[in-house]
């Protein structure tokens, strides 16, 4: 069986990944239902997203994939603490800016917040391979596989920003609809950067770079 990450990389093929079949559906039910647990649900759903990458990286299907709550958890907050990790410094420096009404300094900030953003997929889905922490850590590894992925890193990009505003839709349904539309999408964003990472790096065959 062909994994999806192998699939081309279109608007259409993103946002039906999370919902490709029955399994997906009740994953997904099952991660809007998680996002009602404050933090902990957030994290559950990070981990659920890892798991799903893992798997295809390793020949299996992608769901079920809520099927160990400590791991979904731990691999959660694993990359969570990456993303904290990478965004902190830009974080500190707009904050003191904002704080010194020193607007170089919040512009300066925000660059290295942003560098912080792009550099994220770098690393995301490698760590989706091994489930080793080290490929977390390193900022410069992880921009410098960005680079490495070329136009069609930004081409998920195009993708998963137009599905972050659409998932807004779902404030409509009294907010409760939000829950599932923004677990989709960031499945959708999961599905994208995945699949640019895999087929760049083949890391659904091997050892990876």
């Amino acid at each position: 069986m062909t994994s999806p990450l192998r699939d081309p990389l279109t608007l259409a093929n993103a946002w039906r990944f999370p919902l490709q079949s029955d399994d997906s559906k009740r994953d997904l039910v099952k991660g809007a239902l998680w996002l009602a647990v404050p933090i902990v649900g957030w994290l559950m759903n990070m981990g659920h997203r890892i798991r799903i990458v893992h798997n295809m990286h390793h020949g299996r299907p992608a769901w079920p994939a809520w099927v160990d709550a400590r791991d979904l958890l731990f691999h959660g907050a694993m990359t969570f603490a990456g993303m904290a990790y990478y965004g902190a410094p830009g974080v500190t420096l707009m904050a003191l800016g904002a704080w010194l009404a020193s607007w170089p300094l919040f512009i300066a900030g925000f660059v290295l917040w942003a560098c912080a953003v792009i550099a994220i997929p770098g690393y995301m889905s490698h760590y989706c391979k091994e489930l080793d922490p080290r490929e977390i850590f390193d900022p410069f590894r992880a921009l410098r596989r960005v680079y490495e992925g070329g136009w069609m890193y930004w081409k998920a990009w195009s993708i998963v920003i137009p599905t972050m505003l659409v998932s807004f839709v779902g404030l409509l349904g009294f907010g409760v609809g939000f829950l599932f539309t923004s677990v989709w999408f960031w499945q959708v964003a999961a599905f994208c950067f995945a699949t640019v990472f895999t087929q760049r790096f083949d890391l659904d065959r091997g050892t990876p770079r």
